[in-house]
C-alpha cells in the first residue's frame, strides 16, 4: 500500500475499534516500520486535531483512538439523550483522584486518605472501567493494588497521566501517609 492509503486504512481501523488500538497492534497489522508509523500517526493527528473538525485523534502512550471535540459537548448530549450513567458520587471522585496521583495504591491506603470506607467507591470505578487491580503489593498481606484505565484516559480527554492538573500541596498525598506509617513504625 502507499503511505496515503496507509493512512485511510490505519483511520479505518481505528474508527472501527472504537475505544481505540494499541499503536503496536496497528504497526503489525499494517506491516509498517517505526518511522512510517509515525508519518500515519502525525498524518491523522494533522488532519483530525484543527478547527476544522469536530473529531479529534489522540494518541496516549499506550492506544490510539478518536473523541468528539469537546467544544461540541453540548450538541452531543442532546442528539443522543438517551438514558446515561449516572455521574460519578463524590465520594467516587475522591476515589479516583486518589489513584490517579498515587497509583499503584492499595484500598487500605485509599481510606488512610479519606478516612472512611472506600469499597463501595473503589467497586463503582472498576464496574465503568476507570480503575483495574495492578497485581498484589509487596507488603504485608499482599493487599491488591489498583491503577487507572485507558477508559480513565479517554473519559477525561488526556493523554496520559503527566496531563493531570498539579496538585496545589507542598506535600504530596502519599508522602504524608509514608511520614504516618514510619512515626507509628517507631513507636
Amino acid at each position: 500500500m502507499t503511505m496515503e492509503q496507509n493512512v485511510c486504512a490505519a483511520e479505518a481501523i481505528i474508527f472501527a475499534s472504537g475505544d481505540g488500538i494499541s499503536t503496536q497492534k496497528l504497526k503489525e497489522v499494517l506491516d509498517l516500520d517505526l518511522k512510517q508509523l509515525q508519518f500515519v500517526l502525525e498524518s491523522l493527528s494533522e488532519k483530525y486535531n484543527t478547527n476544522e473538525s469536530g473529531i479529534r485523534f489522540v494518541k496516549n502512550t499506550e492506544q490510539v483512538f478518536f473523541t468528539t471535540d469537546t467544544a461540541y459537548a453540548d450538541v452531543i448530549y442532546k442528539a443522543l439523550s438517551q438514558k446515561r450513567n449516572a455521574p460519578l458520587s463524590n465520594a467516587a471522585m475522591e476515589t479516583l483522584a486518589i489513584i490517579a496521583y498515587n497509583q499503584p495504591v492499595s484500598r487500605s491506603f485509599i481510606e488512610q486518605v479519606r478516612g472512611v470506607d472506600s469499597s463501595s467507591s473503589v467497586q463503582t470505578l472498576l464496574l465503568r472501567g476507570l480503575i483495574e487491580e495492578a497485581g498484589r503489593l509487596d507488603i504485608p498481606g499482599k493487599p491488591i493494588s489498583y491503577r487507572t484505565t485507558p477508559v480513565f484516559l479517554r473519559s477525561f480527554s488526556i493523554e496520559g497521566l503527566q496531563q493531570l492538573p498539579k496538585i496545589k500541596s507542598s506535600t504530596p498525598v502519599g508522602e504524608a501517609y509514608q511520614l504516618d506509617l514510619e512515626e507509628s513504625e517507631d513507636a
